[in-house]
C-alpha cells in the first residue's frame, strides 16, 4: 500500500538519522569523563558538576537514544557556558542529524576549517582523557616526597593535554581533580626563547595575579612558575615567564596546542585549582607522558633515597671531608663551581673545624620527568660548627652514578623573580608592574 510504504521510509530514514548521530558523536566524544571521579569511584553529590560531566551525560543519553533529551543538555551545557564551542559544534551535529546523515563531527561548512580543527582536536583530547583514567592502584611516579606544607601536586601530562592535582595529605599522593588543557603550539620541551614549547620538569607555583590585573588574553588570573629552575639554566635553556593561567572571556576552552609555552586551563577550572594551589609551596610537574607506579614502588623508591639523604648529612657531620665529597658526582655543578672548585672550597672552609652538626628539615622529593634517575630535592638546613651557624633554605639535583645516588647541583634556593610571559601583549607591558608577588 502506498501510504504503508511511505510511513516505512520516513521510519527507516528516521532510524538512519538517529544512528548516524549516534555514531558520529558516540566515536568522537562518548570517552568524554569526568576523570576525577576515578579517585573517589563516585562523583560526590556536594561537588558541582563539571562542564566535561554535563557533556558525557549528553553522550549517554545519545546512546540510548533519547536525542531530545540529550539535545537539552546540551542546551543546558551552553546555558552554562556561552562560549562552549565544541558544545554549540555538537548541538549542531544533533540538529543536522534529524534531516539528514552526518559523516563527523563538525559536518557543516559554515565553520572555517582550522577553527573546526582545532575543536576535533580538543574532542579527541576530552575522549582520550576518558578512557585513559589514571589508574586506580597507580600514581604519579615523581611524588616521592612532599614537604609538610605541600598539601597538593599539579602535574601536567602534556600529550593527554590534562591537568591532574593530587592530594598529598596523609603521604599517599590521592588524585583530587583533574581538568582538560592547553600547551605551547610546538609541543613540549622548551628549550630556547620564543621556541612555544612548554618545559619539562620540576616547578613550584611562586605567586598568584588576580586577573583584574592582567589582559583578557590571561582570563581570571595566573599563577607563575619558577621556569627556568636551576637545571634549566645549567642546560642553557632560555626563555621566562611560564604560567599556569586562565583563557579570554569569549572563550570556554582553546585547542590542545594554542600558547606561546603556557598551560592554559579553562576559567571555571582555574577557579577550581585555586582550592589546590598554594603559592610559594605547590609544585608543578609537566611531562610529555606520566609515568605511573604503584604506591609500594613509590614507597621504596622514596626509602631508598632518603637513606641516600641521611647518609650526606651524616658523612657532612662527622667532618670526614673525603667521606662527604664522596656523595658529589664527577659532573657536580653550583652556581659557580664545578667539582674541582666544590672540593677546594669545602677544603678551605672547613680547615679548622672541631665539630659540625647539620640538620635538614621540611625536605620534598620530586623525581624530574625530563632525565632518566634524576630527582629535585629542597630543605631548610641549620647547619652548626665550632666557628659558623647559618640556616638556608637549599636546592639540590641527585642523579644515579654507577648505581648509587650522586649530587650533581647544590645552591642556597633564589627568591623568585615575577617575569611577564612571551605572549603578554608589549603594548601593555609598561604598566604591567602592578602585577607583585603574592
Amino acid at each position: 500500500m502506498p501510504g504503508t510504504h511511505t510511513f516505512h521510509r520516513s521510519a527507516q530514514s528516521t532510524l538512519r538519522s538517529r544512528r548516524a548521530a549516534e555514531r558520529v558523536v558516540v566515536a568522537v566524544v562518548a570517552s568524554v569523563a569526568w576523570t576525577t571521579a576515578v579517585a573517589g569511584g563516585v562523583v560526590a553529590a556536594t561537588k558541582p558538576m563539571s562542564a566535561d560531566a554535563q557533556l558525557e551525560r549528553a553522550i549517554a543519553e545519545v546512546r540510548q537514544g533519547a536525542l531530545a533529551s540529550a539535545l537539552g543538555e546540551i542546551d543546558s551545557l551552553i546555558e552554562r557556558y556561552p562560549n562552549f564551542r565544541l558544545a554549540h559544534l555538537v548541538r549542531g551535529d544533533l540538529l543536522l542529524a534529524r534531516v539528514r546523515p552526518i559523516a563527523g563531527l563538525g559536518d557543516s561548512a559554515h565553520t572555517a576549517r582550522d577553527r573546526l580543527e582545532d575543536l576535533r582536536s580538543e574532542a579527541r583530547a576530552r575522549a582520550r582523557a576518558g578512557r585513559e583514567a589514571p589508574p586506580a592502584d597507580r600514581v604519579p611516579r615523581y611524588l616521592l616526597q612532599p614537604d609538610a606544607r605541600q598539601t597538593s601536586a599539579v602535574v601536567v601530562d602534556a600529550e593527554r593535554s590534562r591537568v591532574y592535582v593530587y592530594d598529598l595529605r596523609g603521604g599517599t599522593p590521592r588524585l583530587a581533580r583533574d581538568f582538560y588543557t592547553t600547551i605551547g603550539k610546538l609541543g613540549i620541551g622548551k628549550e630556547r626563547e620564543s621556541d612555544k614549547k612548554t618545559p619539562i620538569g620540576v616547578y613550584h607555583v611562586t605567586s598568584w595575579i588576580p586577573g583584574a590585573k592582567l589582559p583578557d588574553l590571561y582570563g581570571k588570573g595566573a599563577y607563575p612558575i619558577d621556569y627556568p629552575n636551576p637545571r634549566d639554566r645549567l642546560l642553557g635553556r632560555t626563555g621566562y615567564g611560564i604560567w599556569i593561567h586562565g583563557v579570554p572571556a569569549d572563550t570556554y576552552a582553546r585547542a590542545p596546542r594554542a600558547s606561546d609555552g603556557c598551560v592554559a586551563l579553562a576559567n571555571p577550572d582555574l577557579e577550581a585549582l585555586a582550592a589546590y594551589v598554594r603559592p610559594g609551596s605547590t609544585p608543578v610537574v609537566i611531562a610529555r607522558q606520566v609515568e605511573w607506579v604503584a604506591l609500594e614502588a613509590l614507597r621504596a623508591e622514596r626509602e631508598a633515597f632518603q637513606a641516600a639523604l641521611e647518609a650526606w648529612r651524616r658523612d657532612w657531620e662527622s667532618n670526614d671531608l673525603e667521606r662527604y665529597l664522596a656523595h658529589y658526582a664527577k659532573d657536580f655543578r653550583t652556581s659557580d663551581k664545578d667539582l674541582g672548585g666544590w672540593k677546594a672550597h669545602k677544603r678551605r672552609v672547613s680547615a679548622g673545624k672541631s665539630w659540625i652538626k647539620v640538620a635538614v628539615e621540611n625536605v620534598s622529593v620530586f623525581r624530574d620527568p625530563g632525565a632518566s634517575d634524576l630527582v629535585s630535592v629542597t630543605f631548610d638546613q641549620d647547619y652548626r660548627s665550632s666557628n659558623l651557624s647559618q640556616r638556608t633554605r637549599k636546592r639540590q639535583y641527585w642523579a644515579r652514578e654507577s648505581g648509587h645516588w650522586r649530587i650533581v647541583y647544590e645552591a642556597p634556593e633564589r627568591a623568585p623573580v615575577l617575569v611577564l610571559p612571551e605572549s603578554y601583549p608589549a603594548g601593555v607591558r609598561a604598566g604591567a608592574g602592578a602585577a607583585k608577588r603574592t
